[in-house]
């Protein structure tokens, strides 16, 4: 059974940084593309960033030079590193493989 269990949200100031986790089980994690995506209030869920099972990433443009994503394949882990947070980053951040979600972990930046 495949699971996505993210963790490492939380309350953060503006300015501050978070580093999300995403454990993936019950699937082969190191080939696919997997990828985080946000969803705040009243709004449309929307991607993050994704990387591929080599390595190449891709970022929505309102995070990158800000917004790392990374994972280890040994760990089956995915991480986002969140650097120079900023309130309009306040969301729930899901972990998405295939057709697979977490449940999602919130973030909230005060400002």
């Amino acid at each position: 059974q495949v699971q996505l269990v993210e963790s490492g949200g939380g309350l953060v100031q503006g300015g501050g940084s978070l580093r999300l986790s995403c454990a993936a089980s019950g699937m082969m994690f190191r080939i696919y593309t997997v990828g985080w995506y946000r969803q705040a209030e009243e709004k449309q869920r929307e991607l993050v960033a994704t990387i591929t099972s080599g390595g190449s990433t891709n970022y929505a443009d309102s995070v990158k030079g800000r917004f790392t994503i990374s994972r280890d394949n040994a760990k089956t882990t995915l991480y986002l590193q969140m650097n120079s947070l900023k309130p309009d980053d306040t969301a729930v951040y899901y972990c998405n493989v295939e057709v697979y979600w977490g449940q999602g972990t919130k973030v909230t930046v005060s400002s």
